[in-house]
Order: structure tokens, then C-alpha cells, then sequence
């Protein structure tokens, strides 16, 4: 397993291998991995010839300075890991490569998408995401590229960028990684004191209740419902609930049996934001 950090020697290596070729999977990380990340490598090794992973905490995806300084750091763990899962190449970039000037998130529009949910909280943060994965794209030049599901909207952003730019990257979306009693993997549980761990698992409950629930009742009812559940639970905070269309993601009214529906939540435990979603 090779370990770059530098631009310049990642590029001309990988079009080396795309010269023999060789087809690329990549998997873009901010490190601190779990079995979430190691799931999204194994998809793509069995695609795909060589594997590429990057490890780099993009500070211009963060809205809060805070959360940017606090993001957990686990680089020898991390490539530890990798060579274990079976990665080819690790990609290590120091921020002032990646944004020679100041750290400043390039502006683009996504037809609306960028603007629901997490962008309704998060502010500026899909014009962040959208900047470091074209950034990455255009050094790594994947042929395939994996992503978990739990950031849904992010998934569709990111799919929405590559049309517009014509990368010729495909991009795919792969299933949630639980822990054992269903709360969604995230580099961010580490955070969690042990009382939030043990109350955050109500998250996933509570999908799994509404997706139950909504065969009967109506979407202003489910969420109703949700409301009034996270009334009962003193150590997490509900930010929102939404039920959308799968491809706009704009807020549904009704249900719609000819579309795809999706449910997503967002959470504060604490300081700790867990987000989650599940297909209705």
C-alpha cells in the first residue's frame, strides 16, 4: 500500500495505472474510520482494479470553526486499517496544497437540492463538499466512486456534480453501516459521552417505527408523531424530520406511491449532530 501526500507524485501515478488500464475506485474520507468506510472499500474492490482512499478533513464543509477543530484525527490507526482492508493507494493531502490561498468553497447550483434539509442548517456546506470532490476527482480521475448513504443529500449532490462538470466518474451510494443496535456509524460517535451512546440508538428506532407507520397514517401526522416522541428522550434534541421525494428532495405533502420516498433526521446529542435516513 502506497502513502502520498503529494499532488503532483498521486497524479502521476495514477495515470500510470489508468495507462495500463487499470480502473480506479476511489473512496474519499475525513479518516477516523469505522466499518462504515471499510464497507464502501470493499465495494469498490470488487469493481474495480486498484483502490484509492484519501484522508483529508476539508475545512470548508464545516459551519462551525468548532466541529472543524474537534473532528477526531486517527492517522496511523486509519492506515492501519487500510492496509488490512486491502487498499492500493492513500492519499494524505495538507490543506495548503489542496487550497493554496485561503480555505474558500468555490459556488454552485444544484437545482434546489443544496437548499433542503442539511442545507437549511448547515450553512455554505455543499458548496464545501462540492469543492473538495471536484478537487479530489480531478487528481484521482476514478472511474468509480463510493459513498455511504447515510449522507443521502450529500450522495445526491455529489451525483448532481458530476453531470454538470461531465467527470467521468460514475458515483454510487452504498447501505448504511449500523452498530449492533442499529445506530448509523459516523467518526463523530466517538464524541459521544457513554449516557448519549446509550439514548442514540432511538434515532434509528424511530425510522424503523415510521416507516411502520406511515402505511397508514399521513405525512403530517408522522411527523407529528416524531415530534412528540424526541419529548421523551432529554439527551436528544430533534433538529428536523423530513419525508421527501428520493430524487428532488424536496419535502413531500402527501405519499405518493409513484415516487420514491425517504425519511431523514437530524439530532443533537449534546454538541454531537447525528443524521440518519431510511426509504419509506
Amino acid at each position: 500500500m502506497k502513502v502520498l501526500a503529494e499532488i503532483g507524485k498521486t497524479s502521476s501515478v495514477i495515470t500510470s495505472l489508468k495507462s495500463s488500464d487499470k480502473r480506479i475506485g476511489f473512496v474519499p474520507t475525513m479518516g477516523a474510520l469505522h466499518e462504515g468506510h471499510l464497507s464502501l472499500i470493499r465495494a469498490s474492490r470488487a469493481s474495480n482494479d486498484v483502490t484509492v482512499v484519501s484522508i483529508f478533513v476539508n475545512p470548508t464543509q464545516f459551519d462551525k470553526k468548532e466541529d472543524f477543530l474537534k473532528y477526531p484525527k486517527s492517522l496511523d490507526k486509519d492506515l492501519e486499517l487500510l492496509k488490512q482492508a486491502g487498499c492500493d493507494l492513500v492519499f494524505t493531502p495538507a490543506s495548503k496544497n489542496l487550497y493554496p490561498e485561503d480555505a474558500v468553497s468555490a459556488t454552485f447550483d444544484f437545482g434546489g437540492i443544496e437548499k433542503e434539509m442539511e442545507g437549511k442548517f448547515r450553512d455554505n456546506h455543499f458548496n464545501g463538499v462540492a469543492t473538495i470532490v471536484k478537487k479530489l476527482f480531478e487528481i484521482v480521475q476514478p472511474n468509480n466512486a463510493y459513498f455511504g448513504e447515510k449522507d443521502f443529500q450529500q450522495l445526491q449532490i455529489i451525483k448532481n456534480l458530476t453531470i454538470q462538470l461531465g467527470l467521468p466518474t460514475e458515483v454510487h451510494g452504498c447501505p448504511i453501516y449500523r452498530e449492533k443496535d442499529g445506530l448509523a456509524m459516523s467518526s463523530r460517535n466517538v464524541r459521544l459521552t457513554p449516557l448519549q451512546r446509550d439514548a442514540a440508538p432511538f434515532v434509528y428506532k424511530i425510522l424503523k417505527e415510521v416507516k411502520i407507520r406511515f402505511e397508514n397514517h399521513t405525512v403530517s401526522e408522522t411527523k407529528d408523531w416524531v415530534a412528540q416522541q424526541f419529548q421523551t428522550q432529554p439527551l436528544l434534541d430533534l433538529e428536523y424530520f423530513e419525508i421527501t421525494d428520493e430524487d428532488t428532495l424536496q419535502s413531500a405533502s402527501s405519499k405518493n406511491t409513484n415516487q420514491k420516498q425517504r425519511a431523514f433526521i437530524a439530532v443533537f446529542a449534546g454538541a454531537i449532530r447525528l443524521i440518519d435516513n431510511m426509504p419509506l
